[in-house]
């Protein structure tokens, strides 16, 4: 298959996140044949861990503006390279990192899947799920918004082949 999807979430935050991130969602998506482009793994590990060990104060600060370009920049040059996007939606509200990278895909015509497993309100009115642009983005071209994990294959292969 060798279609390679973006994963926007927020999941990579936490260390509960990351595993059930790694643990249970990228294994239902890597099963059906799908590479990963992870945000998580673009930027250098150790490039962070040397900031993180810094003293609060203005290097840090600056060091800080400094990686977070390189972070904005990997990750873009990764959605364009992708075929589209799977998005995680859980929250109070959309992450506003995810929410950027469903709009910077469907600025480039990208499609993207919606994952919202999270059984909180989220929606501005009772006709959407998430964010009006939010969803608006995702089915714009063709994407979908499932709310069940087991519903995850069934929207990629409908919306990637």
């Amino acid at each position: 298959m060798n279609k390679r999807l973006y994963i926007a979430s927020p999941f990579g935050f936490s260390e509960a996140g990351r595993d059930y991130l790694y643990g249970t969602v990228i294994p239902v998506i890597t099963r059906l044949g799908y590479q990963i482009l992870d945000p998580w793994k673009l930027t250098s590990d150790e490039l962070i861990r040397e900031v993180n060990a810094l003293p609060y104060g203005p290097e840090k600060r600056d060091r800080w503006r400094e990686i977070n370009l390189v972070i904005g920049a990997n990750n873009a040059q990764a959605i364009r390279e992708s075929d589209g996007v799977f998005a995680i939606l859980d929250g109070v509200d959309v992450d506003s990192g995810t929410a950027s990278e469903i709009g910077f895909a469907a600025a480039l015509g990208k499609p993207v899947v919606g994952y919202r497993g999270d059984f909180r309100l989220s929606a501005d009115n009772e006709g959407g799920k998430v964010n009006i642009q939010v969803q608006y983005f995702i089915e714009m071209h063709g994407g979908k918004l499932v709310e069940e994990l087991s519903n995850v294959p069934k929207a990629l292969q409908a919306v990637f082949g």
